[in-house]
């Protein structure tokens, strides 16, 4: 693979040019067993530092996408090699792309009934080749789980997108993974949301700026407070830099 993993404060980032997307989603679908694409933002990376299992998860992961423009300012202050940061509605619809142009298999996993439909409605009609072998809803009950976990089993699809509802999104998959034979799993928590045209992305100068939690402290202000982890991810690094070069 023509991917090269960088470790930032101790988190695992791929560095995947564009041109080479393609040619990575291919490999990683044909390898063995359970498979898991992230896209992982500066809070994930948080998380990975505090959480011994979500920092599991991500090393096990076949490729790690960045998405926060801090996660590559903090690769550059530390002077590493610095990954490519992907918008990840843009990164989904060109991971479906290719899906698409190879006649490949999904499976549809998350959100309410009526969003799930009208997703799957339009992902057929912009993305005719795909094949879409099974959906279920998100917010399900425990008693469901058996019933999930067997019918992606049996279904075998070569993408798992999962949205919303699923609360232990990037997780899911990775405690699962013994029970699928071949499939990669993509955890996008508005794909659904977005494609059933019930809610807006991102604006893409918004994006390219880096400007993106100024919108989601627009709909939720108690996100303001994440300002104090942010402040304490420029500690470390700066402590980084100082002290453990090497790491």
């Amino acid at each position: 693979m023509a991917i090269e993993r960088i470790n930032l404060l101790g988190v695992p980032v791929d560095i995947c040019e564009p041109q080479n997307l393609e040619s990575e989603v291919m490999e990683i679908m044909a390898m063995p067993g359970t498979k898991q694409i992230i896209f992982l933002s500066i809070w994930d990376l948080f998380k990975a530092r505090h959480n011994e299992d979500f920092a599991e998860c991500l090393k096990s992961a076949a490729l790690i996408l960045p998405i926060s423009k801090s996660i590559l300012r903090g690769a550059k202050f530390l002077k590493k090699d610095i990954p490519v940061r992907y918008n990840p509605f843009t990164a989904a619809i060109q991971i479906l792309s290719i899906m698409d142009s190879h006649y490949k298999s999904i499976y549809l996993l998350g959100s309410s009934k009526k969003t799930l439909q009208q997703a799957e409605v339009n992902l057929r009609d912009t993305f005719p080749q795909l094949k879409i072998i099974g959906r279920f809803v998100g917010y399900y009950s425990k008693n469901a789980e058996s019933s999930l976990v067997e019918a992606i089993f049996k279904s075998q699809p070569d993408l798992v997108l999962i949205s919303d509802g699923i609360p232990e999104k990037n997780c899911w998959a990775y405690h699962r993974r013994n029970s699928f034979s071949s499939s990669i799993f993509l955890y996008y928590k508005d794909a659904f949301g977005i494609f059933s045209e019930r809610i807006k992305r991102v604006k893409e100068k918004t994006f390219d700026r880096g400007h993106e939690i100024f919108v989601e402290i627009l709909h939720n202000p108690f996100k303001i407070f994440l300002l104090f982890p942010f402040l304490w991810y420029i500690l470390v690094l700066v402590w980084y830099r100082l002290f453990r070069k090497n790491k």
